[in-house]
């Protein structure tokens, strides 16, 4: 299977593309066949993108990462937060493709950002914006902040988050675990660690 990761991440080394990678490899660890992974890095096609507005064509790498993206099983798109929204070079590249080029693509969205505020960007540009293009989301989206490198959390929405994409991949659905890899012992809806509501209320009683 084809899997590309989409990064809008701007420095080097980046934490965008940190993430990118990370759940790239969470997918090929969870999918039952082997999966080549492309990573398109979008400062580097700042200019064809620009050129692309005012001319209408895409240059030579500019068309090979659009290319990529039109024939990939499954995409990782990961950009940073601007202004509490995607970047501006993120949803640059998406105007530039062809208007179906993403129906019906199962899509991982993800974002960084400094500070956990910003979360819902997942929710409230992201998600709309592929739903807008007519791609598959997949339930589970990750956000980072700065926080959360090295902290509990993170590692258990990568793979979340991967092992849905994987599915969709393979024509299954998001939401239905592969056979032996069913929720965790103890977790509540699939969330490890999660405290059930009676057990709280239990404890405020006492």
């Amino acid at each position: 299977m084809k899997l590309v990761v989409v990064s809008a991440g701007l420095s080097v080394p980046s934490s965008t593309r940190l993430l990118g990678d990370r759940l790239a490899a969470a997918v090929g660890r969870t999918a039952e066949g082997p999966v080549e992974v492309r990573v398109v890095e979008l400062r580097e096609l700042a200019v064809d993108i620009a050129h692309h507005f005012t001319n209408g064509f895409a240059g030579r790498a500019l068309a090979a990462a659009q290319e990529a993206v039109t024939g990939a099983d499954g995409l990782i798109v990961v950009t940073p937060v601007f202004s509490a929204s995607y970047s501006g070079l993120f949803k640059s590249f998406f105007d530039v493709l062809e208007p179906e080029a993403l129906a019906g693509k199962p899509v991982l969205i993800a974002a960084t950002g400094g500070t956990a505020r910003h979360s819902l960007v997942l929710e409230h540009a992201l998600r709309p914006l592929f739903a807008h293009l007519k791609a598959v989301v997949v339930p589970t989206g990750v956000y980072a902040a700065s926080e959360d490198w090295g902290a509990e959390g993170l590692d258990g929405r990568i793979e979340r988050a991967a092992g849905e994409l994987a599915r969709l991949m393979s024509g299954l659905s998001a939401g239905r675990p592969s056979a032996g890899r069913g929720p965790e012992t103890g977790a509540v809806g699939g969330f490890a660690g999660v405290v059930p509501f009676e057990e709280r209320l239990a404890a405020l009683r006492v």
